[in-house]
Parts: structure tokens; C-alpha cells; sequence
């Protein structure tokens, strides 16, 4: 259901969920002094209480007050990288809500880089959490139709077009000095630690799990049809068989997804690219493993598939 901004605004401050447009992936916010709104997000996309949600704010100051403790590396990062794709980890101030951390005492806070997702936030006090908006494992919203296919048309959305960047934050955090990326995306280590160096701080920068971040399970993202990551040498008619069986069903109309050279257009892409497969009338993805995977520009995306595969490298 699409709303203007004064309709979304209303919709939040009275304990509803709206979908909201981000440079990353649409969002399904709840205003965060409304423990009502806290609440539907998870009833709504029927997720777990145990998977935090990230705060989104339209100023520094405004995350600052959702802390005890920001540092100068929270600082820097957040004067460079926002708006933008970077989630900051950061120990809680005491009036957040504990659905919101989900009981832990830290909180993901970032400034989204959406014109009109900032307008929002701007007339909005505290801040609005949202995880991506769809149901709980599944696909990651990159559109207003995405929303609205997801849910029905049953949410609130404000439509501000199709996500530029197409996959969810980085999620990073400080612990003893160092920066972890607790959720890959477009900022990668070595450019946290090139924006910290060139502000005289000499960081180690690297990448570790934590239940702090969202999307650490090991099923995340997943279409509503098998998605199966193949070496670049197979063909379909070599390994139908074997996947028949190990499924135990007869695929008929394959997907192949070949990313895009570029990593930033292979993100924009990636969803948007299993729901087309979807909505066409696919019954598998067949997504070739590239040469380029493991280096660390294109470590967002293959987390990404790596979570929402079914079956794993044949």
C-alpha cells in the first residue's frame, strides 16, 4: 500500500510498520519509542526475537544519543562513510529498547543514503529500526513492488524507487581497539582501514561473526525456488540428474545467473535477479560460482548467496 510521507510519519508514531526506501534494501520500520511498532516488525515478518534490529537516524547526533559509548574510530568511520552503507556497532544507551538489541547491550545504528527515507527520519524522534522488508529468511526487498509482493500489499510503503546498492549494510564494530565486520557489504575491511588511516588511525580491520550483527544464520536471503551455486564448467544437463535426485522433484525451467563483472552492479542486481527468476516461472537458479569470489569486493555478494543457497558448490 503506497504512502506519502506525512502518511508514513502518522503510521509510525501510532505503533504501525511502514516500508521504507534505502540505498541498501527496503526496510520495514518501527519507530523506536513505540514498543508496539518494535513489536509488529518482528510479528510482521515473523522473525525470530533473538536477530537485532539496526536503528536508522538521519544525523550523527541522533546516534550518538542512542550510545554510551562512541569513540573517535565510531567518529571517523561515521563522518566518512555517512550516509551510506556502513552499520556501526556501539555499547546502547539505557532507553533503548531490549526487542531492539535483543538483549544484548549494543546497538546498530546508521544513516541511511536515501533522499526521502531522510526526510522521514528528519520529523521523526529518536529513530526508526528496520530490518529488511520482507518475511523472515527470504529474499531481500530491492523495490516498492518487492514490498508489496511480500506482504500482500497489506504494509505501508513509501516508494522511492528501485536500491541503488542492492544488498544489506556492512555491519561493523569496535572491540579492543580493533574494527570487525561482523556482516560483509560495499564497505569492505581494506576500505574501513584506508578512511581510518587517512585520519591518522593505524587499525587493524578484519572480519569475525557475532550474534551483535543480523543475518548470521546460516540460511538467510532465500528465494521461494531452490538456488544451487555451480563451478563455471558444469552444465545443467550434466548435474540434473544428480539434483533431481538428491530433491527428490523433476526441475524443468532452470535460471542461470551469471553476475556482472563489476561487483557493485552484481549487488544491485542480486535480488532483484531471484525474484525476477521467481516471478517468471523458474523452478531452480543455477548461480556460477566466478573466479572473482573470493576476493574481498565481492565478499558481500557471496555471503549473501552462500546463506540463500539450497544446495552447495557441486
Amino acid at each position: 500500500m503506497k504512502v506519502d510521507l506525512n502518511q508514513a510519519r502518522a503510521a509510525l508514531l501510532n505503533g504501525e510498520v511502514v516500508g521504507i526506501p534505502t540505498e541498501t534494501v527496503y526496510g520495514l520500520g518501527g519507530w523506536i519509542e513505540s514498543a508496539q511498532g518494535i513489536q509488529k516488525i518482528f510479528s510482521t515478518k515473523e522473525r525470530p526475537f533473538f536477530d537485532p534490529l539496526i536503528v536508522h537516524v538521519d544525523t550523527i547526533k541522533k546516534a550518538q544519543e542512542l550510545t554510551t559509548q562512541w569513540t573517535k574510530i565510531h567518529e571517523v568511520l561515521a563522518q566518512a562513510c555517512w550516509p551510506g552503507p556502513l552499520t556501526l556497532i556501539a555499547k546502547k544507551a539505557p532507553h533503548i529498547d531490549s526487542y531492539i538489541t535483543s538483549g544484548l547491550d549494543s546497538v546498530g545504528i546508521r544513516i541511511p543514503n536515501h533522499p526521502l527515507t531522510l526526510q522521514l527520519l528528519s520529523v521523526i524522534s529518536g529513530g526508526v529500526a528496520a530490518p529488511s522488508a520482507n518475511k523472515f529468511k527470504k529474499t531481500s526487498p530491492t523495490s516498492f513492488e518487492h514490498v508489496e509482493d511480500e506482504f500482500s500489499g497489506e504494509v505501508k510503503v513509501l516508494d522511492g524507487g528501485p536500491s541503488d546498492i542492492g544488498i544489506e549494510s556492512t555491519v561493523a564494530g569496535v572491540e579492543d581497539g580493533k574494527v570487525l565486520i561482523y556482516r560483509p557489504g560495499f564497505y569492505t575491511a581494506g576500505k574501513l582501514k584506508e578512511i581510518l588511516s587517512q585520519h591518522g588511525l593505524n587499525v587493524e580491520v578484519g572480519y569475525a561473526e557475532s550474534p551483535v550483527a543480523p543475518g548470521q544464520l546460516k540460511h538467510h536471503y532465500m528465494p521461494k525456488i531452490p538456488l544451487i551455486i555451480i563451478s563455471p564448467e558444469m552444465q545443467w544437463e550434466e548435474i540434473q540428474t544428480k539434483i533431481e535426485l538428491q530433491f527428490n522433484k523433476k526441475f524443468t525451467n532452470p535460471a542461470l545467473w551469471i553476475q556482472p563483472t563489476n561487483p557493485l552492479s552484481a549487488s544491485r542486481e542480486l535480488y532483484q535477479s531471484m525474484r525476477s527468476f521467481v516471478d517468471l516461472g523458474h523452478d531452480i537458479i543455477l548461480c556460477v560460482r566466478n573466479k572473482e569470489f573470493h576476493e574481498e569486493d565481492w565478499k558481500g555478494i557471496w555471503n549473501r548467496l552462500d546463506k540463500a543457497k539450497t544446495l552447495g558448490l557441486i
